[in-house]
C-alpha cells in the first residue's frame, strides 16, 4: 500500500491498524470498497481514491477534513471547509484559533457561509466574530473578539438583516468605538435603530 501525499492529521499507525483485515485476496480479488470503507472510518478522512498498480501495489489518495470551525456544545464536532460536520480532535494550536459555530441540525453550511460574510462585514471596523449562533427560531447572534455580543435577530421582510447590520457598522466608529467602555450587548432587532447595554447598566437605546 502506497499513500500519495502526506497526511496532516491521520497517523500511519491508525492506517496500519485499520487496513489489514480488508487487504484479503490477491491483486485481482482485493475488495477496494472494503478498503475505502475502512479508511473513511478514520476521524480525519473525508474522501478516498484507490488505484491498483500491477503487479502488487495499491495506491491510496486521501483527502482529509480541513477544520475551519468548532461546532456545537462540547461534542467534539468540527466543521470542514465544505460546511460538513465531523467528529475529531484537533491540536491545541488549531483549537485556539477556530471560531465556534452553533445551529440546528443540518444548518452548518448556512452558518459557515454567514460566518464568512460577517468576517467581511466587520473587517473595516477592525473587529472579528469568534462565535456565530443560529437559534432554532432562525435568529442570528454574534460574539466579537472584543467580547461584545451582537443580537441581529431574524430576517424580516420590512427590515432586512443586512440593512440592520449595515446601520450598526455605519454608526460603529462614532457611536461605539469612541466610548470609554464598549457595550456588552448590542441589539439590532429594532427596525429603525439599535440598543446598547454596558455591563452593569440598564438597557438603553
Amino acid at each position: 500500500v502506497v499513500f500519495a501525499g502526506e497526511l496532516a492529521h491521520t497517523r500511519r499507525a491508525e492506517v496500519e491498524q485499520a487496513l489489514p483485515p480488508h487487504l484479503q485476496g490477491n491483486f485481482f480479488s482485493v475488495d477496494l470498497e472494503s478498503v475505502r470503507g475502512a479508511l473513511l472510518g478514520l476521524p480525519w478522512v473525508r474522501k478516498v481514491e484507490l488505484r491498483k498498480v500491477w503487479p502488487a501495489r495499491l495506491e491510496v489518495s486521501v483527502e482529509e477534513h480541513r477544520p475551519v470551525a468548532r461546532w456545537g456544545e462540547g461534542r467534539g464536532e468540527l466543521v470542514n471547509s465544505y460546511g460538513e460536520v465531523f467528529a475529531a480532535t484537533p491540536s491545541d494550536a488549531e483549537l485556539a484559533v477556530l471560531p465556534l459555530l452553533y445551529g440546528p441540525a443540518g444548518t452548518a453550511p448556512e452558518v459557515l457561509r454567514r460566518y464568512g460574510e460577517f468576517i467581511g462585514d466587520f473587517a473595516p471596523l477592525g473587529a472579528r466574530p469568534v462565535q456565530v449562533t443560529l437559534s432554532p427560531r432562525l435568529a442570528w447572534q454574534l460574539k466579537l473578539e472584543n467580547g461584545m455580543r451582537v443580537d441581529i435577530g431574524r430576517e424580516q421582510p420590512k427590515s432586512p438583516l443586512a440593512a440592520r447590520l449595515q446601520r450598526f457598522i455605519d454608526f460603529y466608529p462614532e457611536a461605539i468605538a469612541k466610548r470609554a467602555t464598549l457595550p456588552a450587548v448590542v441589539d439590532l432587532r429594532y427596525p429603525n435603530g439599535f440598543a446598547m447595554r454596558v455591563a452593569g447598566e440598564a438597557k438603553g437605546k
